[in-house]
């Protein structure tokens, strides 16, 4: 169809006929006024670029619908605001929940570093309730990360003893905690530091 000037009765025939021309024309005539709409209340070029493409997803999927409507300049800035007012009304939302999970997360944090200090007091009472054999065993196995074979070679020890009493100390140090944590905390330790 060529269309010297621009129809708006005959582009919307020959649309609800799924002409891509008449598509392409009236997409030319009203898209920069869409888009300066959607900058002004948006502030954002690609949210606004966002809502141009939108608009004319929805014109085309309406298309044979769009000759029955007779004012169609006013039906499609109606459109377009309230595809607008939509879309910050869920950018609202989204910003709303980011900010309760981002409090909520703070506040798991703080937990989870006074739950990890309450760990760590009860973790050193509990070390120092072992005998002195098993406190240096333990200490040279977890805090300087030693091989049973490494304590062996250092402490003069066979690797069966040294296994023996790591056991032994493992053992006794979660029968500490646990006479001392509640299940729920002691449970959540034992899978967030063993």
């Amino acid at each position: 169809m060529e269309v010297n000037t621009y129809n708006e009765k005959e582009l919307l025939l020959s649309l609800a006929q799924g002409e891509d021309r008449a598509f392409a024309s009236v997409f030319h005539h009203y898209r920069h006024r869409i888009y300066a709409i959607a900058f002004r209340l948006l502030g954002s070029a690609s949210q606004a670029e966002d809502v141009v493409q939108d608009i004319f997803l929805k014109m085309w999927l309406k298309r044979g619908e769009l000759h029955e409507i007779s004012h169609f300049k006013a039906y499609l800035f109606t459109v377009t605001r309230n595809h607008i007012f939509t879309s910050l009304k869920l950018m609202a939302r989204q910003q709303l929940a980011a900010s309760e999970l981002s409090a909520t997360a703070v506040n798991e944090i703080k937990d989870a570093a006074i739950i990890h200090k309450e760990y760590e007091q009860i973790l050193q009472r509990a070390i120092a309730q072992l005998s002195p054999q098993q406190e240096l065993i333990y200490k040279l196995s977890k805090e300087e990360g030693l091989k049973r074979n490494e304590i062996a070679d250092r402490l003069q020890l066979s690797p069966e003893t040294i296994k023996v009493h790591l056991a032994n100390a493992m053992r006794s140090i979660r029968a500490f905690c646990m006479a001392r944590m509640d299940l729920n905390t002691f449970l959540i330790i034992m899978w967030l530091f063993y």
